[in-house]
């Protein structure tokens, strides 16, 4: 039996000598500024937005298509907001260059 609180014991406190490594890099992540660089920018408008706008569109025909299912299942709103309003703010809303959805204020 000591041997089972043991490895319990281990396996709790490294869980939460990881959850007290991760906690501060995530309030610091939050106050993060971002300002992409002309070249992450060009890249941004070249490569990555008709990516994000084909798998907008695909998202949006996975949709039509699934929302019989989902709408028998009760999600979806859930489906939306995976299939086509994720890829749709990436794709619009996102300001050029950065790496997280929404507005730059």
């Amino acid at each position: 039996m000591k041997r089972v609180f043991d490895s319990t014991s281990r396996a709790l406190l490294a869980t939460l000598m990881a959850a007290f490594l991760v906690i501060p890099s995530v309030s610091v992540a939050k106050n993060l500024v971002e300002e992409p660089t002309t070249g992450e920018m060009v890249l941004d408008a070249v490569v990555a937005r008709p990516i994000l706008l084909v798998a907008t569109v695909v998202g949006t025909a996975v949709y039509l298509v699934t929302l019989p299912f989902s709408l028998a299942g009760g999600n979806a709103g859930d489906a939306g907001e995976a299939l086509v309003v994720g890829p749709a703010r990436s794709t619009f809303v996102r300001c050029l260059g950065c790496r997280t959805s929404g507005h730059q204020e």
